[in-house]
């Protein structure tokens, strides 16, 4: 823990020493007085608050234009930052991310190419220089070859094409929601909050119906963790406890069993876990620097294996054959493992991956067993091909870089010369690096999006401003920051079939996002640039019309859902 406190500051208490506790919490709560979680007036902590924060020069015409807007707090559709001026409360509007990343190394990977393929860009009948009116068109009549549908690739343009953009809070706690996730079918979604308990819900057919809750045991302060198993019918998660816990998700029965890892350290936790794809194993980091492997059919733990220098806060396996193994730490290195060369006797990584200057706080691999994803505390996420491993100088680098950090992310905000930097580390392998989000107070979490409907376009993260966001993977541009919630987005599930991303926030909500239609009103400006239109609205409007205009703008109206139902 060394790395994240300055030499001569003062060491914190085991309880604050918690990457999932902040000072001055309480079990119950975690909550603070005078809390500093950020607001997107930017007030308190977050990527762009700050006691060095820039104030900015304002123009008068630039003062007026800005003054006739109204900013909504925690739903700003402008991007903008609200600044106290003595009386007047002005408006200065920032960028998103950066404004031209650097996708060199990505453009010369094949890891573009295979986008590209999967989303029908690649193809000399490509999607993006036509419309989607054309496409079904087009597919009427055979073109541009006889088939019965669409390729995958075609719908993998189409899903992406309709990002989710508009939330409504699916349930709200009292408590902090930590961890929210669909189930590999998408039939059930699972929260886990701080009250300690685990609730299941029904999301299949568009439903969203609690048929479950499991009150969590032997939790320390929240359950930090959860996983679904493969076949769908259980579940484990984890807090700060000797064990991991096992539960049932279907039957009148229960089940809820206690996995004993037996650590040696007297404070222990597990900050990611998952299953294996055989469903005979689970595999857990944890806070001792260690991997852990739990062997589910002899019913003990089987290999403790000394991973990281820090605690161990993202573990992931590289694809469905489970035999190779990814872990990132708060030494900022991600590792990679061979499953079949493990023992405890011979602890040695296949490989390293270094380029990030803080700690890692997720991993989310896909799933093709080359490419995976890390968020970090540096306030960014690097895309990694495992078959570039570091170099030596790039591990020094790194560690370098993590000791040099002498400010807190759980309490403090992010320092400017982190949130400014741009500077790629020597020996840095990463093929691309993602900014525009904020990661604070938590281990906040990031996914790739779904094969099935997106073809992987995109990566899409949580935000400790209360966001989610959601990146282009090639061009390292933001698509869309999803503002919502009221405090920091710790995790964000997107649904594996469907075109519904879930967000799970501090603010106690769950929200679930689904696309909808924008106007844009030229004549009003005085709530944002986009409107949503009214359903109900457009039913009167298009009642009105003539049958052939009422035909092709219903036909356009309903594409997410015709179109989606017919082609995933």
């Amino acid at each position: 823990m060394g790395s994240r406190y300055s030499r001569n500051s003062r060491r914190p208490t085991p309880m604050e020493e918690d990457p999932e506790v902040r000072a001055g919490t309480s079990q119950e709560t975690g909550e603070v007085e005078g809390e500093l979680e950020a607001d997107e007036e930017g007030v308190g902590s977050g990527p762009d608050s700050g006691d060095d924060s820039d104030s900015g020069d304002f123009d008068l015409a630039q003062v007026l234009a800005l003054l006739l807007r109204r900013c909504k707090w925690c739903n700003c559709l402008a991007r903008c930052r609200c600044v106290s001026s003595g009386q007047v409360r002005l408006i200065q509007t920032r960028g998103s991310g950066d404004s031209q990343p650097d996708t060199k190394t990505l453009d010369d990977s094949d890891f573009k190419q295979e986008v590209l393929l999967a989303t029908a860009r690649a193809q000399s009948f490509s999607p993006p220089q036509a419309c989607i009116t054309r496409m079904l068109k087009q597919r009427e009549v055979g073109l541009p070859k006889r088939c019965d549908g669409f390729t995958s690739g075609q719908c993998s343009w189409i899903g992406s094409s309709f990002v989710p953009n508009s939330m409504r809070a699916v349930a709200q706690y009292r408590h902090k929601a930590f961890c929210g996730q669909y189930s590999l079918d998408g039939s059930v979604f699972l929260s886990a909050c701080q009250d300690q308990n685990i609730r299941l819900y029904n999301v299949a057919n568009g439903k969203f119906q609690e048929f479950r809750t499991i009150r969590a045991r032997d939790v320390g302060w929240s359950v930090l963790d959860t996983a679904f198993s493969p076949d769908g019918c259980y579940l484990i998660y984890s807090s700060w406890s000797d064990a991991i816990h096992l539960c049932n998700i279907y039957g009148d029965y229960e089940t809820h069993i206690a996995l004993d890892l037996n650590p040696s350290e007297r404070r222990f936790c597990i900050f990611s876990l998952t299953f294996s794809s055989d469903n005979k194993e689970v595999l857990g980091g944890a806070n001792d620097g260690c991997l852990y492997i739990y062997d589910r059919e002899r019913n003990e733990r089987t290999l403790r294996i000394e991973s990281h220098e820090d605690d161990v806060n993202a573990v992931a396996y590289a694809d469905d054959s489970s035999q190779i193994l990814y872990s990132g730490g708060d030494d900022g290195l991600c590792r990679v493992w061979d499953r079949r060369m493990l023992s405890e006797n011979n602890p040695n990584a296949v490989g390293t991956l270094a380029g990030h200057s803080d700690g890692i706080t997720f991993i989310d691999s896909k799933s093709d067993a080359r490419h995976l994803i890390s968020n970090s505390k540096d306030q960014t996420i690097k895309l990694w091909d495992v078959r570039k491993f570091s170099p030596p100088e790039g591990l020094e680098a790194s560690r370098r870089a993590v000791a040099n950090q002498n400010w807190d992310y759980r309490w403090q905000p992010v320092p400017k010369r982190v949130r400014t930097s741009s500077a790629r580390l020597a020996g840095d392998t990463s093929l691309m690096t993602y900014r525009g989000h904020g990661v604070l107070h938590t281990l906040v979490r990031c996914r790739f999006s779904p094969v099935h409907t997106t073809g992987q376009r995109f990566i899409y993260s949580g935000c400790s401003t209360g966001s989610v966001v959601v990146y282009d993977v090639l061009t390292g541009k933001i698509v869309e920051k999803l503002r919502g919630h009221k405090a920091c987005v710790r995790d964000v599930s997107w649904h594996p079939y469907e075109p519904k991303i879930m967000s799970t926030g501090w603010d106690g909500v769950l929200g679930l996002w689904e696309w909808r239609r924008r106007i844009h009103d030229p004549l009003d400006d005085s709530d944002s640039d986009e409107l949503w239109e009214d359903e109900e609205e457009e039913d009167r409007k298009r009642r009105k019309r003539s049958p052939r205009k009422d035909g092709k703008r219903h036909a356009l109206s309903n594409l997410p859902s015709s179109i989606m139902g017919e082609v995933v």
